[in-house]
């Protein structure tokens, strides 16, 4: 049903892809993701569809996600480009236009706009109503569902205390004018009509003969919307309003179920593309133990963050991470994944791993450390270390020679830490 609904919006997405990428023309007339009339006829021309057509399904497709616009050009998002090989690509690009649905269908000019914010604010409780309804629900009955909630939202917006603060004078201030006319003075059946067939118009429900029913596609999208709103709800650990790097400071000490968990929880109560740019943020720090932990949390986002992943492939300090989520993401064995790696790139990777447990874990599972590594014997291990350039190996060595119980075994680190501090 997704792919149905986005067909039209996919094809002209794809035409952008081949005829507006880099070296193409201009896509947009005023830098704000109008199609412009040349590029409007000629997609017309080579799809066989009106301007009008195109122009619709241009729209559709920048709210599904399937094209992304930057100035005067576009390019293709990440759902376009996973289309063919990702149901949930398809998936999540319906459930962003149907997020949209208010602009996919705007709204008559003769309505207030705060009357239209109310009911646009409203509908989630109206789509909860009819997904638990499981039929047609009769335009009167959510007419008056719709009242109700809107009342309900102005009568939050008015809990004002006009009166006396202690230590004030007794005489209230004035209440300000008004504006405009109120939004309480709106008629809602219109507006609700809007509503309802704006949700028809992606797909979300059947309006006709004065009732509405969600289609299948809807049903389960409501369902999914209030599935986030309880595991956002049961967040383990109540990290779910930190920013990253604080959130994944807090899932350090949880066992991974726990800790998949708390990634769930919090990238529920936001959205996926600001929530994956976090988690590269906080990649970046110094901090390796959350470089680790931010890579776990990017596996449990899935195929949405695989752009964001593939870009830090050029950065030394997050490529072997991003080597291995994308192994995985590709359907690699856990554990072979690290086959991808360079001998170098798994150096790396065991130096920046082996400051992580120097800085937060404890003696005995830094010695238990040595015996990942992927040289035979330590004298190569060392050699490779030092070759390798990580920012963190002498603190690394000099960690784990405090830690080594054989006193040879700790001469040879502190040695090849000062060779490395040297220069040497």
């Amino acid at each position: 049903m997704a792919r149905s609904v986005l067909a039209a919006a996919a094809r002209v997405a794809c035409w952008a892809d081949r005829a507006l990428g880099p070296g193409g023309d201009s896509a947009t007339a005023d830098g704000k993701a109008t199609l412009s009339d040349a590029t409007a006829r000629r997609a017309a021309e080579a799809l066989g569809l009106t301007a009008g057509q195109v122009r619709a399904d241009w729209d559709t497709a920048r709210l599904a996600g399937l094209i992304e616009v930057h100035g005067d050009s576009a390019r293709p998002g990440w759902r376009l480009r996973a289309w063919d090989r990702d149901d949930s690509a398809v998936l999540r690009g319906w459930v962003a236009l149907c997020d949209a649905w208010s602009l996919a269908c705007p709204e008559p000019g003769e309505h207030e706009p705060a009357a239209v914010a109310e009911v646009v604010t409203a509908m989630p409780q109206v789509l909860s109503f009819l997904q638990l309804s499981a039929g047609p629900v009769p335009l009167p009955q959510l007419l008056d569902l719709l009242e109700q909630r809107v009342t309900e939202l102005r009568t939050e917006r008015c809990e004002v205390d006009y009166g006396p603060r202690p230590g004030t004078s007794a005489a209230p201030e004035p209440r300000p004018t008004p504006a405009e006319p109120p939004a309480a003075d709106a008629p809602l059946e219109p507006l609700l009509d809007w509503a309802l067939r704006a949700l028809a118009s992606v797909g979300a429900l059947t309006y006709g003969d004065g009732q509405a029913t969600l289609t299948p596609l809807g049903s389960w999208a409501v369902w999914v919307k209030l599935e986030q709103i309880c595991v956002a709800a049961q967040s383990p650990a109540g990290n779910i309003e930190q920013g990253a790097e604080d959130m994944l400071r807090g899932c350090a000490r949880l066992r991974p179920a726990a800790a998949r968990a708390e990634y769930r929880a919090w990238l529920a109560a936001r959205p996926v593309g600001s929530a994956v740019t976090e988690l590269i943020a906080a990649a970046r720090g110094e901090d390796a133990l959350l470089r680790g932990l931010a890579f776990e949390a990017l596996r449990v986002v899935g195929a949405p963050a695989e752009p964001e992943v593939r870009a830090v492939l050029d950065e030394p300090a997050l490529r072997p991470y991003a080597l291995l989520w994308l192994a995985e993401h590709d359907g690699a064995d856990p554990e072979d994944a690290h086959e991808v790696l360079t001998r170098e790139e798994a150096t790396w990777l065991w130096v920046d791993t082996a400051a992580a447990v120097a800085d937060h874990g404890e003696a005995p599972l830094l010695v238990r450390h040595l015996e990942t590594a992927v040289q035979p014997t330590v004298p190569s291990l060392l050699d490779e270390v030092r070759a390798v350039g990580h920012p963190r190996t002498v603190q690394v060595l000099v960690a784990l020679a405090a830690a080594h119980p054989d006193p040879a075994f700790a001469k040879a680190l502190r040695r090849a830490a000062f060779q490395v501090h040297t220069g040497g």
